[in-house]
């Protein structure tokens, strides 16, 4: 069984699932549980897909507590008519781990792969980790220490992002294949996966657009599979109709300031962000795929005032972007809730885009957290883990080779 809730997770499941077959060609994988339509293509059987799960943060969850629960009761009966051999979670911590419990009672054996980020914030699941999960299969090299710390056994195997995060096309097909100009810089906006992100960031970077001099750059914004293109080209349009009436009304904005054309990219964002000068990023893992690419970003993040008031006390570091926690210092910008204003977004922007020297200094940081990522084929090592976990009871924590 194996449970993923967002498009990255179940992106990381299609790839451990093409892993597990290629390195144990004589076994038969059944593989069943929550995921998408990458999982669904690696050939799970899709019971829940993760377009019905793309909710985060406190107020919206309890909002959507009876689509949750019938998920929950979903899910745990089929893992109890089933009984598969493993159930993987991958990240998704606040499902996962409630569904966890049950599962171990059962007498199911759990094994979980991206590790909830419970050094971050709400470091108190750690003990309910330590009671249902049998292996972590962490993909941070400081995650390790974290673990054993409390007695469990985990095992490190590299980032999987090493393995797919890569142009495919040059700059000149890119620009080709979405109408844009080869010889122009191009700054991307990557609002998030989740529609409650998009909501609440999304029309900053407009905003902030909208407040730039004029630049000679193209605004591309790649969409998660997650989110409709329709939706997001609705939500801009709003927010230059709101500009274009202020101008009108003459309530304080500048007359002449650009209405910004966006270009939105979709299954395509590996390329826009190799391609471009700056990338402006929801905090999540686009943040490190764009650091793999060696691209210059500005980390921002905001969620509903209530939401942030409920969940700040339970944070336990300083920083957000998983690029400064990995480099253990801020090499990026982080613009995080009440400090990501249009204003500071379109200021924080032009000082990167006006200073060449600064990119190529956090071009040069980025290539060194990279390397601290470990060597690649982390699905691999991964698959060999949870077969291994499966034929064996669990012994003493052995490092992933």
């Amino acid at each position: 069984m194996m449970l993923a809730g967002e498009a990255s997770g179940e992106r990381h499941g299609a790839e451990l699932i093409a892993a597990l077959r290629e390195e144990h060609p004589h076994l038969a994988f059944e593989v069943f549980g929550s995921g998408g339509a990458a999982m669904r293509r690696a050939g799970a059987d899709i019971l829940v897909d993760v377009r019905e799960l793309g909710i985060f943060g406190m107020v919206e969850t309890a909002t959507a507590l009876g689509k949750i629960y019938r998920t929950y009761r979903h899910l745990r009966q089929a893992a109890i008519d089933r009984r598969p051999d493993a159930v993987i979670m991958i990240d998704w911590p606040e499902f996962n781990l409630r569904l966890a419990r049950p599962l171990k009672r059962a007498g199911l054996r759990i094994i979980y792969y991206i590790s909830p980020q419970v050094w971050a914030w709400r470091r108190y699941r750690v003990r309910l980790i330590r009671r249902t999960v049998d292996r972590m299969i962490v993909i941070l090299p400081f995650e390790v220490d974290f673990y054993r710390r409390f007695g469990l056994t985990v095992d490190f195997v590299g980032h999987p992002l090493l393995d797919v995060v890569r142009a495919t096309k040059d700059r000149r097909a890119f620009c080709r294949d979405h109408g844009l100009d080869a010889a122009r810089p191009i700054i991307s906006l990557l609002p998030g996966s989740r529609r409650s992100e998009l909501t609440h960031i999304f029309p900053a970077m407009v905003e902030a657009l909208l407040r730039l001099p004029p630049l000679d750059a193209q605004f591309v914004v790649p969409l998660a599979p997650t989110i409709p293109r329709s939706w997001a080209e609705r939500l801009s349009a709003e927010v230059m109709e709101r500009w274009r009436s202020t101008l009108a009304g003459g309530k304080g904005a500048t007359r002449g300031s650009p209405v910004a054309t966006l270009t939105f990219v979709e299954q395509d964002t590996h390329n826009a962000l190799a391609h471009s000068i700056l990338a402006v990023v929801t905090s999540g893992t686009a943040t490190l795929e764009a650091a793999l690419l060696e691209t210059p970003l500005i980390v921002v993040y905001r969620s509903s005032m209530l939401n942030w008031f409920l969940v700040r006390p339970l944070l336990h570091v300083d920083t957000f972007g998983m690029v400064n926690l990995i480099a253990g210092r801020k090499i990026v910008p982080e613009l995080i809730q009440h400090d990501l204003t249009p204003e500071r977004l379109a200021h924080t922007m032009l000082e990167f885009v006006n200073d060449e020297r600064r990119r190529q200094a956090v071009k040069e940081e980025l290539r060194q957290l990279k390397r601290r990522l470990g060597p690649g084929r982390a699905a691999h090592r991964a698959a060999r883990l949870i077969v291994e976990t499966i034929d064996h009871q669990l012994d003493s924590p052995r490092s992933a080779r």
